[in-house]
C-alpha cells in the first residue's frame, strides 16, 4: 500500500494527436474518465480551467460557476477530489504573443480574466490550488520583450490573484523552452524568485515537473529538493524525457529508473505524502489503440509503487556509513542493486 496519494488530469487521456499527425484514438467524455480514474486507485483529477468548463469564453461568470458545480457533483459521484485549476492560456488567439507578459494590453487583460475565473472554478471544485503553466511567458523575438519589464509583469499577475482570493495559493510549473523558445521562468530557482517578489510568498510555490527538468538540463530529484527546502513544493508532475527534446511526457520511470527511484526517495524522506499529492502527467504513445488508453496510467502507478517499495527498504545505516567513508563506489553499486532486485 502507497504512502502517497496520486492525481491525474483529463489530458493525460488524450486522442494521441500531436504536431505532426492527426487524432489516433477516440475521444472519452470526462465522467468515463473520472469512473477510470477511480478505479485505477486515484484519489484526485487535475483541471484545466476549460476541462471544467468548456466553451467558458462564451459564458458569463455565472454560467462559468454553475458548470463547475456539476463537475464537482460527478467528482462527488466517484469519490474524487479536484486538486487544483490551471488557466489555459496558451491555446486562445488572445495569447499568441503570452497571457501575462503579452505586448497587448488587452491580452493581459483577457489573460487575467481567465485567472480570476479560473479561481471560481476551483472554489467551486473545493480546492485551493492554481498552477500557472507559463507556457508562452517568453520570447521566439529576443527583442520583442524586455526580460525585466516581463518579469514584473508575472510578479504582478499574480499578485492580482492573490488578491482577489486571500486562501489561493498559486504554483508555478517552470518550464525551460517549448513552445518558446526564451522562458522568463524556466526552473526551480526562477519560481523561487518570483515566489519572494510577491506580496504573499507563503502562497506562491512551485510544482516540479520531471521532463521539464531533463529539458533544462537538471536532476528531477534535485529541483524537488531545492522547492522542498523552502517549503515551496505544492504539487509535482512526475514523468520521464528521452534527454533534451520536445516535451515527451512518458510513463513515468520507463527511460531512467535510477533518476525516477531518487525522485521518489526525496519526496519519502521528506514525507511528501503529508503535504501534498503525487501527480503524473503522462501520455499515451501515438501507436496505442482505444483499449489501451488508460494503459500508460497503470504503467507509472506500478512502476512508482514498485520504487516505492525500494526506497522504504533503504539502508541508510549502511548507506550513511559509506558515506562516511567516501565509498560512494560502493554506494552507486547498493542502490542499483537495490533497484535491480539484487538486494
Amino acid at each position: 500500500m502507497s504512502k502517497f496519494k496520486f492525481t491525474v488530469g483529463p489530458w493525460n487521456v488524450h486522442t494521441g494527436a500531436d504536431s505532426y499527425g492527426p487524432e489516433t484514438r477516440k475521444a472519452i467524455d470526462l465522467e468515463t474518465k473520472f469512473a477510470r480514474f477511480a478505479e485505477l486507485g486515484f484519489s484526485a483529477v487535475q483541471f484545466h480551467d476549460d476541462d471544467a468548463v468548456p466553451n467558458m469564453n462564451n459564458l458569463t461568470e455565472e454560467e462559468i460557476k454553475a458548470e463547475a458545480r456539476k463537475v464537482k457533483a460527478m467528482l462527488d459521484k466517484y469519490g474524487l477530489a479536484a486538486e487544483f485549476v490551471a488557466p489555459r492560456l496558451w491555446m486562445d488567439p488572445h495569447t499568441t504573443d503570452g497571457g501575462f507578459t503579452s505586448t497587448s494590453e488587452k491580452d493581459r487583460e483577457f489573460a487575467m480574466w481567465r485567472a480570476y475565473r479560473s479561481i471560481d472554478i476551483a472554489r467551486e471544485l473545493g480546492c485551493d490550488l492554481i498552477v500557472l503553466w507559463l507556457a508562452r511567458e517568453g520570447t521566439l523575438c529576443a527583442e520583442s520583450k524586455s526580460p525585466v519589464t516581463a518579469t514584473r509583469q508575472l510578479v504582478e499577475a499574480i499578485n492580482n490573484m492573490l488578491r482577489y482570493d486571500d486562501r489561493i495559493r498559486v504554483c508555478i510549473e517552470p518550464k525551460p523552452n517549448e513552445p518558446i523558445d526564451r522562458s522568463f521562468c524556466g526552473t526551480v530557482g526562477h519560481v523561487m524568485g518570483v515566489s519572494a517578489a510577491t506580496i504573499d510568498p507563503k502562497r506562491v510555490g512551485a510544482n516540479l515537473e520531471s521532463a521539464h527538468a531533463v529539458l533544462a538540463g537538471l536532476d528531477p530529484a534535485n529541483e524537488i529538493g531545492f522547492a522542498l527546502a523552502f517549503d515551496k513544493l505544492f504539487t509535482v508532475h512526475l514523468n520521464d524525457q528521452n534527454g533534451i527534446r520536445y516535451d515527451q511526457d512518458k510513463s513515468f520511470g520507463v527511460e531512467n529508473l535510477r533518476q525516477a527511484f531518487n525522485q521518489i526517495k526525496v519526496l519519502w524522506e521528506n514525507r511528501y505524502w503529508e503535504k501534498g499529492y503525487v501527480g503524473l502527467d503522462v501520455k499515451a504513445m501515438r501507436t496505442t489503440s482505444d483499449e489501451d488508453s488508460y494503459e500508460h496510467l497503470k504503467n507509472s502507478l506500478e512502476i512508482f509503487k514498485a520504487l516505492e517499495e525500494k526506497v522504504a527498504r533503504y539502508d541508510y545505516d549502511y548507506a550513511n556509513k559509506l558515506i562516511a567513508e567516501r565509498k560512494f563506489e560502493q554506494l552507486e553499486m547498493y542502490t542499483l542493486n537495490l533497484i535491480m532486485g539484487l538486494k
